[in-house]
């Protein structure tokens, strides 16, 4: 695939290709670990752990439709469920049969209507700052999930930049180095384009309810599953109340915490999030 002139290739120096019609990033060998994604990002946002991890694994990372290197059609599709059912096709043609999750942010339902229907070919779930029920069940969510399909917020994504506004005011207590904003503003160029694919993703939230829920309903198949827990505890759209939800749920998981990272752990503290995935990637694996 070709890469565009705007991706920072220092930064993200690895090869792409298309798979099931999507852009995957696919380096080195080794047990495999699929890290998947939310919004309004793209593959970008797991540059550092697939430069640790892919002397020892297979790195695979997957542009969701209409995120980073990924096509954006105009007619399609950007429901949760149906950004859920592409990243499946790709798991399929990757013929996978067994691998690591990695997700964050949306990533987690899209990547977990998956796993949760295949346990048996997950080897263990690492979640960041994500959700995995309705977000009109979440108290931090509910509103804005209700208004999103609204035209104040069609105006806003469209003038304003809404998705990258709240991403910004998600970052914790360290400095938000603009030059990696740069790398998830330029995917989206014009209004167009946001109203397109981050509006569309956002109108969904109310609509998506009982795909959300069925995640929650499958949620006893992780009994066996080793999951991992890694949370920046200054988010405010997954704060931690989010966390112990999950923790009530799967009270075998294994947690770690960052007390001055926001929403973006993996980007905020790259090397804290390294020796966390390290530690949990030795954990032994599912039994499903």
């Amino acid at each position: 695939m070709q890469v565009p002139a705007w991706v920072d290739r220092e930064a993200f120096p690895f090869n792409v290709r298309e798979v099931a019609g999507l852009s995957v990033v696919d380096e080195g060998q080794g047990p495999p670990i699929v890290f998947v994604h939310g919004t309004p990002t793209w593959s970008f946002e797991w540059r550092a752990l697939i430069s640790a991890f892919s002397a020892t694994h297979r790195c695979i990372t997957v542009d969701h439709l209409g995120f980073g290197l990924s096509p954006r059609p105009p007619d399609a599709d950007y429901s949760p469920e149906a950004h859920a059912r592409r990243f499946a096709a790709v798991i399929e043609a990757l013929d996978l049969p067994r691998f690591t999750l990695v997700a964050h942010d949306f990533g987690g339902p899209i990547s977990l209507d998956f796993a949760l229907a295949h346990p048996e070919r997950i080897e263990r779930v690492v979640l960041i700052n994500t959700i995995a029920w309705p977000f009109v069940d979440e108290p931090s969510l509910a509103r804005a999930a209700r208004m999103a399909g609204g035209g104040l917020f069609r105006w806003l994504y469209r003038n304003l930049n809404l998705s990258f506004l709240i991403a910004k005011s998600a970052w914790g207590k360290g400095p938000r180095p603009e030059k990696t904003w740069s790398q998830y503003t330029r995917m989206f160029p014009d209004p167009d384009s946001r109203e397109r694919v981050l509006w569309a993703l956002a109108k969904s939230l109310s609509a998506s309810t009982p795909f959300l829920q069925s995640l929650w309903e499958r949620r006893e198949r992780f009994a066996k599953t080793p999951v991992h827990f890694i949370w920046g505890l200054r988010d405010g759209a997954f704060p931690p109340a989010v966390l112990e939800r999950f923790r009530k749920a799967w009270p075998h998981a294994t947690v770690d915490t960052l007390a001055d990272a926001g929403h973006w752990p993996h980007e905020e503290a790259p090397g804290a999030c390294v020796d966390f995935l390290k530690r949990a990637l030795k954990s032994p694996s599912g039994s499903n």
